[in-house]
C-alpha cells in the first residue's frame, strides 16, 4: 500500500511530496532529491502501526 507525505528539504526548507510504501515497514531511511533544489535529504520514514500516520525527517546527504 502507497501514501503520500509531505516533508521539509535540510537544504532550502521548502516542502515536498513523496510517496511512502507502507509495505516497506514502520521504520524507513532512504535518500530523496529535493524537488526544488535537487539537492539529496535523507529521510527518516516512521509509521504509526495503529493509524498509519506517516511523520518524516530529513538530514543532509554529505
Amino acid at each position: 500500500m502507497q501514501t503520500t507525505a509531505e516533508y521539509s528539504c535540510a537544504f532550502c526548507g521548502e516542502s515536498s511530496t513523496t510517496f511512502i510504501d507502507v509495505s516497506g515497514g514502520l521504520s524507513q531511511r532512504y535518500i530523496e532529491d529535493c524537488q526544488v533544489c535537487c539537492r539529496p535529504n535523507i529521510l527518516y520514514v516512521l509509521i504509526d502501526e495503529d493509524t498509519l500516520e506517516v511523520e518524516i525527517q530529513t538530514d543532509y546527504e554529505e
